[in-house]
């Protein structure tokens, strides 16, 4: 699971746009590829695109806004990695820009660059974004397990122009500020290094007439019918991939990530692989015992009831919660809580039956009251 992005940035969730600027500034300068030694730069270069991505959304108000109220869920659902940078105002944070776009491609293409021109995304087409999507499930389905087919919103290369944004049968022009390169040299007070071109973003091509299927963004937003298939015994904390069913990029698919949540149960409370329940039981059959019916997620069960049962006690039923998903066969046990169920209202001879027990128990039934109460006084 993806960590917070305050917590990626070092900083409170009431940080103002100048310390999000700052913050990602100090970890970008000390986890910088270029300033780290040869050994370090593979773990260097996580954090960097790590920092990066926080920043890409936490300076941007729209992006943080739906960052604070739906979590990774909510970026994940609505932008694309080419959405979360876009717009980003990266040179600003070093000035001249120091090179920052042109890594920035390297690591995420998309906003920063198309392929050709030479630039550093040559050596392929990028593969489809990684996609999160939370499914709700019921006590009942997360117990049997079952296919289930789930809507998933996600950007797809457009069909029309594969991608490239161009109007089908309509040439790109060369860019003329970086001839055809992708990247124009910049000198910065910390490197020399090629940068992404600002007017072909890194393609070396223009686009002459938009693709009037995606509007020249090369993608469109597809709404897909994807068939799951859940285990028994998933959780709320259970997480599941789902290949190749991420967002549909040049280089080929991404993957799907499932987030479950279990609804609550009206009867059952569920505690790990265990179930609780309460339990109604008669007055009688708790004083007299006897067998009562069980309801579980499997169906009824009989359970022996000892005579004198006290409202509260605690029955364990084994074998009858949820299955263990880790462990095939494997199941928790539900624990039966008896609450004694008082009856409203009886016929006069019941009643007349009732006030001889309570008075041969020494209760003084004296009329004052329900007789709800007056039977749960009793049986207390």
């Amino acid at each position: 699971m993806k960590k917070d992005y305050y917590e990626i940035l070092g900083i409170k969730k009431d940080s103002d746009a100048a310390e999000v600027k700052k913050a990602y500034r100090q970890l970008a300068m000390r986890f910088h590829p270029d300033r780290v030694e040869e050994k370090e730069k593979k773990s260097a270069e996580e954090k960097f695109k790590e920092i990066s991505e926080a920043y890409g959304v936490l300076s941007d108000p729209q992006k943080r806004a739906t960052y604070d109220q739906h979590g990774h869920s909510g970026i994940d659902q609505n932008y694309t990695s080419d959405d979360i940078f876009r717009g980003a105002d990266f040179s600003s944070v070093f000035g001249d820009g120091g090179g920052m776009e042109d890594i920035l491609s390297h690591f995420f293409g998309g906003a920063f660059g198309g392929g050709g021109g030479g630039s550093r995304r040559s050596r392929g087409a990028a593969r489809g974004r990684d996609i999160q999507y939370e499914v709700e499930l019921s006590l009942e389905e997360a117990f049997s397990g079952m296919k289930k087919t789930i809507k998933v919103p996600r950007n797809e290369v457009c069909g029309d122009c594969r991608g490239s944004g161009a109007k089908g049968g309509t040439a790109m022009a060369e860019c003329a500020t970086c001839a055809g390169r992708g990247q124009v040299m910049v000198n910065s007070g910390y490197f020399r290094l090629a940068q992404t071109c600002p007017n072909c973003r890194g393609a070396g091509r223009i686009i002459k007439e938009t693709c009037p299927s995606c509007r020249g963004v090369g993608y469109n937003r597809m709404t897909r019918n994807i068939d799951v298939s859940f285990p028994a015994g998933l959780d709320n904390d259970s997480q599941m991939r789902v290949r190749g069913e991420g967002e549909v990029g040049q280089g080929g698919p991404g993957d799907l990530y499932l987030y479950i949540r279990v609804r609550e149960h009206a009867r059952f409370r569920r505690v790990r692989n265990d179930l609780e329940m309460n339990l109604a039981v008669s007055f009688v059959k708790a004083t007299l015992g006897g067998e009562v019916s069980v309801p579980t997620l499997s169906g009824h069960v009989t359970m022996k009831l000892p005579a004198g049962t006290e409202c509260g006690k605690m029955f364990r039923i084994k074998g009858k919660g949820m299955p263990d998903v880790h462990s095939q066969g494997s199941f928790g046990d539900l624990y039966a809580k008896v609450v004694i169920d008082v009856p409203a209202r009886l016929d006069a001879e019941q009643r007349r039956l009732l006030e001889e027990f309570a008075k041969a128990s020494g209760e003084t039934v004296d009329g004052a009251g329900s007789f709800k109460d007056k039977i749960k006084k009793v049986f207390k």
